[in-house]
């Protein structure tokens, strides 16, 4: 696995939008607030092209300006670091635009993005076999104060976060809005995660170690059986690590969470998983249809895998969310009803 080099001081960091661009309320405010930010803290923007464009479907130009943009800006020796735009519906798309051979032979640079950013981060890992930060995109940073996930976010970037833990309570509803772009989380529920070993739940789990990869579900299940669908070689090249996968879903309702999981299981995605890390789902969080929960939709299809399963967890869709460095080798431990990731040898080989 190959491991950029972090975000130095007075650094660049390059925008990008392979996904949605910020033209509209509050995402707009929310970019400038975050380039005066990290302006302010001593670096430099390289702001790409599509970031302030909508003129396509679903993403904020046509696949391939999109797909160009991205490949250009990972390549380029003008930024160090990439923060995507936001997230959105699409980027799929762009894949076939999208040069992953020029990636692949390009030295590697931390890529920062979640939810559609699957699209990339994901195979960054399993095509490029370069680690990647499924965090916030760049305009969570322009809110009034950080909470401390997204301090945690800039460690990652710079090289300083060789271990993170979830946080005490999480956001259901946004204050964010047009007339309100900079609000903080509003933090009014209380984090409690729930612990399974196979399909039984447990009061605590036992510390478990492997390569992390994953992401969010609606990307995920798009790429099972595609030509981007490279799971199989990595798998078997890190099969001795084992694979701790990360899984969070944003549109899916439980139903879908279960189908979404039964075609990765059926595509052997989880041959040598080692564990299971699920985020809170944003539309079927506390939803039960037909005796379906968000939990037994998980545990229906991974449970035969005998491995922990740790639920609920600060990754995904309902912030606050850690940061996640996807590729690293990874120990994690429950304790105290709170889930820590300890990088093993600063992202180690």
């Amino acid at each position: 696995m190959k491991y950029p080099e972090y975000l130095k001081e007075e650094g660049v960091i390059g925008l990008v939008a392979p996904s949605f661009g910020c033209t509209f309320e509050p995402y707009k405010s929310c970019l400038d607030a975050a380039i005066k930010r990290f302006e302010k803290m001593g670096y430099k923007i390289a702001e790409g092209p599509n970031c302030r464009k909508d003129d396509g479907i679903g993403i904020s130009s046509t696949p391939e300006n999109c797909g160009k943009e991205l490949t250009e800006y990972y390549c380029s020796g003008d930024n160090d670091v990439l923060i995507s735009c936001g997230g959105g519906e699409l980027m799929c798309e762009t894949l076939d635009y999208v040069d992953f051979e020029a990636i692949k032979k390009a030295e590697p640079k931390w890529y920062m993005g979640y939810s559609d950013n699957t699209n990339f981060t994901f195979l960054l890992n399993t095509i490029c076999d370069t680690a990647s930060i499924y965090g916030p995109c760049v305009g969570a940073f322009g809110m009034h104060e950080l909470h401390p996930a997204l301090e945690d976010a800039i460690k990652a970037l710079t090289g300083k976060l060789d271990k993170v833990s979830g946080y005490d309570k999480f956001e259901l509803e946004s204050l964010k809005d047009e007339e309100h772009p900079y609000a903080a989380y509003n933090l009014t529920e209380t984090k409690e995660l729930r612990l399974f070993m196979g399909e039984s739940e447990m009061n605590r789990l036992p510390e478990f170690s492997g390569r992390l990869t994953g992401g969010c579900l609606d990307c995920l299940a798009n790429l099972v059986g595609t030509k981007y669908d490279n799971v199989a070689e990595f798998n078997e090249k890190y099969k001795e690590d084992g694979i701790i996968w990360f899984l969070e879903a944003c549109d899916l309702n439980v139903m879908s969470i279960r189908r979404a999981l039964w075609n990765l299981d059926r595509a052997g995605w989880f041959k040598y998983a080692k564990g299971f890390i699920i985020g809170r789902p944003l539309a079927a969080y506390k939803q039960e249809l037909m005796r379906l929960d968000q939990y037994n939709a998980v545990t229906g299809i991974l449970g035969k895998y005998n491995v922990p399963i740790v639920m609920d967890a600060d990754v995904g869709h309902l912030p606050p969310a850690m940061p996640i460095i996807s590729g690293a080798m990874v120990d994690v431990t429950v304790e105290s009803g709170n889930l820590s990731l300890s990088y093993v040898g600063s992202f180690s080989k």
